[in-house]
Formats: C-alpha cells, sequence, structure tokens
C-alpha cells in the first residue's frame, strides 16, 4: 500500500478493512526483505491500519518496529507462549480468573494494529472468532461468582467491536449487581482515532463508573486525530489511565517517556503503568533489562509532575501477578535516623519516631 493512497480517512471500517496483512504489500522493503518477513507473518500475523501505516511513514522506526514483523521474532528461545499463565487461570473460555475481586474477558478477536511486543501473540490474528455463547457463558460465571467487582474486557480491542454488540456485552455485566466497575483495555484511540464516535462517545457513557486503560508507546503516536478523540472521551467524563511498555530502541529513553507522559497529561489520560516487556515468545529483541526501567523511574521523579509518574511493574511470569518496582532513595537508617537520596542525588537525613523501650500505649474509651 503506498502512503498516498487514497482511502475514507473518516470512517473506522474502511480504515480496518484496508489494512495492511502482508509484508509483500508494504513498500518498505525490496522483494526479498519481505520474502522473509512473510514468513513470520506466516507464524505471527500482522495487521498495520492506512492511518497507523501513513503516521509510521512520517515518523520513522520508532513506530515501525512496533508493527512490522521482524525475523528475531523466529529466533527467540527465551520467551513462553502464554508466559502469564492466562490460560491455566481460566476456569471458562477467553476469562481468566487470577485475583480474588476481578477477572480479565477477552470479548474481541479484533485489534487496530497487531503489535510485534503483543502478550497474546499465541491468539492476535488467529483466534477462533468469539460467539454469542463465548461471551454468555463468561457473563454467566462474573454472574455467579459474587466476589467479582471489577470486569477489565480486553481481548483483542473491544472498542473495534460493533457499537450494537459493545453495548450488548456492557448493559449484560453492567445489570449484576455485585460488579461494581467495568473496564476496557483498548489502544485504539492512539492508533485508530476515528473508531472513537460520537455515538460510541455516549455508548460509553451510559455504563459509568466505566473506565478506560489505554495503550501509548511514543509521543509520535499523538497526533490532532488522536488529541480529538481522546478529548471527546475526556469532556464525556470517562476517566482514562494509559500503560506503556518499554520498549528496547523506541522508548527505553527518560527523555522520550517524559515527552510522551507529559503529553498524556495534556490530553486528560494518566500515566498508570510503565510495564517490563512480558517473556512472551517472539518479543525478546523488545525487552531491556530491568535496571534500564530503574534508571528511567530515577530520571523521571522530580523532573515531571508526580501525576506524569507511572508505576514500574513486570507482570510476573507463570501467573504470579503484577509487582511494582522503585529506585532504592534509602541510602542507611538505624534507630535513631534515615538518611535518604533525593532526585538531584543529594543527602538528608531524617529522624526516625523515638520510642521508649517500656512505652504503653493507652486505648481511650468512648464513654
Amino acid at each position: 500500500m503506498e502512503s498516498g493512497q487514497h482511502i475514507d480517512t473518516r470512517d473506522w471500517r474502511t480504515l480496518l478493512a484496508r489494512s495492511i496483512r502482508s509484508p509483500h504489500d508494504l513498500s518498505l522493503y525490496p522483494h526479498d526483505i519481505s520474502q522473509r518477513l512473510q514468513s513470520v507473518a506466516d507464524v505471527y500475523p500482522m495487521l498495520i491500519n492506512p492511518y497507523f501505516f501513513n503516521r509510521c511513514n512520517q515518523k520513522g522506526d520508532a513506530l515501525k518496529r512496533q508493527v512490522i514483523p521482524d525475523s528475531c521474532e523466529l529466533d527467540d528461545t527465551v520467551g513462553w507462549i502464554d508466559p502469564l499463565a492466562e490460560d491455566r487461570d481460566s476456569p471458562v473460555a477467553n476469562l481468566t480468573h487470577r485475583y480474588p475481586d476481578r477477572i480479565l474477558f477477552l470479548v474481541s478477536n479484533v485489534c487496530g494494529v497487531y503489535c510485534r511486543f503483543c502478550t497474546r501473540k499465541r491468539k492476535i490474528g488467529y483466534w477462533t472468532p468469539l460467539t454469542d455463547q463465548t461471551i454468555e457463558n463468561g457473563i454467566h460465571y462474573i454472574r455467579n461468582h459474587s466476589e467479582i467487582k471489577d470486569v477489565l474486557l480486553s481481548g483483542g480491542d473491544p472498542l473495534l467491536l460493533d457499537d450494537d454488540r459493545l453495548d450488548w456485552i456492557l448493559a449484560k455485566i453492567y445489570e449484576i449487581p455485585h460488579v461494581e466497575i467495568i473496564r476496557i483495555g483498548s489502544r485504539t484511540p492512539g492508533v485508530l482515532p476515528q473508531r472513537i464516535t460520537p455515538f460510541l462517545t455516549r455508548l460509553l457513557k451510559k455504563y459509568s463508573p466505566l473506565y478506560l486503560n489505554l495503550h501509548f508507546n511514543h509521543p509520535d503516536e499523538i497526533t490532532e486525530e488522536v488529541k480529538n478523540a481522546c478529548s471527546r472521551l475526556a469532556d464525556a467524563g470517562i476517566p482514562m489511565g494509559s500503560q506503556t511498555v518499554l520498549l528496547r530502541g523506541i522508548n527505553d529513553r527518560a527523555e522520550i517517556l517524559i515527552r510522551l507522559f507529559r503529553e498524556l497529561l495534556k490530553m486528560r489520560i494518566r500515566p498508570y503503568y510503565l510495564l517490563q516487556a512480558d517473556l512472551t515468545r517472539g518479543t525478546d529483541h523488545f525487552r531491556t533489562r530491568i535496571e534500564t526501567g530503574l534508571g528511567i523511574m530515577e530520571r523521571l521523579r522530580g523532573y515531571i509532575s508526580g501525576m506524569a509518574v507511572p508505576h514500574y511493574v513486570i507482570d510476573l511470569p507463570g501467573g504470579g501477578g503484577k509487582v511494582p518496582l522503585i529506585p532504592n532513595h534509602v541510602v542507611s537508617f538505624n534507630q535513631d535516623s534515615i538518611v535518604v537520596k533525593n532526585f538531584q542525588g543529594g543527602l538528608f537525613q531524617y529522624p526516625q519516631v523515638r520510642v521508649s523501650s517500656n512505652a504503653t500505649v493507652k486505648q481511650t474509651v468512648n464513654q
């Protein structure tokens, strides 16, 4: 597909239908390279919608590497097929119940782009289509487990469902008395902003409290179309957070993430997670060392608003769940004081509370 090929860029369905699905359709590489990349796409399918492909051509490798196949994907001997053990903790198809009070519910097998670092590379692109019965089975499970307070819809990308189908799913979950909030995980506002129509926004607004967990990795993803889409959602009162995957050679420098997080706050999106890339088969070339992430977190604190500083987390392999990692600012401590290092490297002494060894606790009882 040529970058300047005429396509109705106002209609998200047209853009999605005209997506690039084979390296042979790329004008970026000669035939012999695209042939090698096709062997990768045969194992891990590709999809790039025309809007995001044009943005890749405008901005270069930081976006291209996220979505264009790489022969390194077939050389990975470290990664796992299902690194987070989602399938193991799945009591019914496409639903993962790991944490006591919340579940992950996969309701879509469509994305606006297929990220090459995707945790669900094993499913995206050739996943068996989800039927009404599959969805009903998941909703039945939620209805029969009163400990579930929080439902996270993911996929694929739930926002790429047709309006009627998304409305049907949300309504079914919303009517369950013990479900307190619904979250939707989506990359759509950043890669296919045309989908965020006034009708979709009104649809989502009906199901408050509903939260959007968005996905942005690089400031070059942010365009006027993206800003308008996110403004529409924010104006509707829909809270938005963002997760960013730390990717080697793409966004693994503090100055890049500072730019991104500032732009997100301007769009009323709270940076929430900086995710260490998962141990997914075919993604080892994206992964950084943990020291890289910790060093970035040290650079963020004090140099941008605390609202723009996300949690740096590892989603532990084997289903261990998310664990936050933080730089160690404690230099030393004893019974009398603690010495800490601030964001500029300065050392400060902070006195400890003095507690007598024979201190007693007095309890006041209101009469």
